[in-house]
């Protein structure tokens, strides 16, 4: 390791080697990544494409930025903060919620009110029919 070290004094390619895993690319891939892209465009070439692209990142950066720096002046100038925002989602929340209830506990109470009554029905039927058949067979013994 401390050949490593003195080595990453004198080579800035042994720096890349070390650094850890971006995007699931590790630092030999990346090595070898480089290498072919020199060798594709050449080594003038890759400077210049190398410029380009942080150009083109940096302007990305700034767009997003500055997107989320009119979102949020629009946000403010609508008197509108993240605040008041969490206070009205729940208070609509807490409204669906007590509807939600309001609406399960009649439906509970009016399905348990129909089962009784067709329960209690045929229940009292089943016991009338039960008791019939008794008086018509008599109690029935099993003979062995």
């Amino acid at each position: 390791m401390k050949n490593l070290k003195e080595a990453e004094s004198k080579f800035g390619i042994f720096a890349i080697l070390k650094c850890k895993n971006m995007f699931g690319i590790g630092g030999g891939e990346l090595v070898f990544i480089m290498f072919i892209v020199l060798m594709l465009f050449g080594s003038d070439k890759v400077p210049e494409m190398a410029r380009t692209m942080g150009k083109a990142m940096a302007q990305l950066k700034n767009a997003t930025n500055d997107i989320k720096s009119e979102i949020q002046k629009g946000v403010e100038a609508n008197g509108l903060d993240t605040k008041s925002l969490s206070e009205l989602t729940g208070d609509i929340n807490s409204h669906i919620n007590k509807v939600k209830e309001d609406l399960m506990g009649d439906t509970v109470a009016q399905a348990n009110k129909v089962k009784t009554d067709l329960l209690g029905d045929s229940v009292v039927q089943a016991n009338k029919v039960k008791e019939d058949i008794e008086d018509i067979t008599g109690p029935v013994k099993r003979q062995k």
